[in-house]
């Protein structure tokens, strides 16, 4: 095997090798990014989860509060509460 006939395989085998790992280099890259903006979209929906999960857990214990009270307190906490909408509600047309 002469000179000639190892540069010849070197390019028939080593041509192809390097075109190969340069495309798998390419995707790995991108599919780590992708994986990346899955990942941070994520994170943001566990946070609003997150955020309206507490105000649900609030609003349950007003209410059992409201359920497991006497009849005075019960009738000030609904004022209280519907003057707290009327309140939003102002908030939000403005």
């Amino acid at each position: 095997m002469g000179p000639a006939e190892v540069f010849i395989a070197m390019i028939v085998i080593g041509l192809p090798m390097i075109l190969l790992t340069l495309i798998a280099n390419r995707y790995f890259r991108l599919r780590e990014k992708k994986l990346e903006v899955e990942a941070s979209l994520a994170a943001e929906k566990a946070a609003q989860y997150a955020s309206r999960s507490m105000e649900l857990e609030q609003r349950v214990r007003v209410l059992e509060q409201i359920v497991t009270d006497g009849g005075a307190q019960t009738a000030a906490q609904i004022e209280a509460l519907r003057q707290h909408k009327q309140i939003e509600s102002r908030e939000k047309s403005r």
